[in-house]
């Protein structure tokens, strides 16, 4: 299946599934680490392997950063 990358910052990688569903989430990945993000107005972390908190927190800045971009691909990705 195939998984566009979105950003890669800090060795993270964000992407989407092409069989995305809602609501509005994105997947990251670093090592044999993967989280899944919910990115409505408050990021909600729905699952989490691996990741250390300060692992977390960085990944919540760099969505916070860049939240607008990642909206817009989810948008463009799935039409929505």
């Amino acid at each position: 299946m195939d998984t566009p990358t979105i950003l890669y910052i800090q060795g993270f990688r964000f992407f989407f599934y092409l069989n995305e569903h809602e609501p509005t989430h994105i997947h990251v990945s670093r090592g044999d680490c993967t989280a899944r993000i919910v990115l409505l107005s408050m990021l909600d972390i729905t699952f989490n392997k691996g990741f250390k908190k300060k692992e977390i927190r960085d990944i919540i800045q760099i969505l916070t950063d860049h939240h607008e971009k990642i909206i817009a691909a989810w948008h463009l990705a799935f039409k929505r």
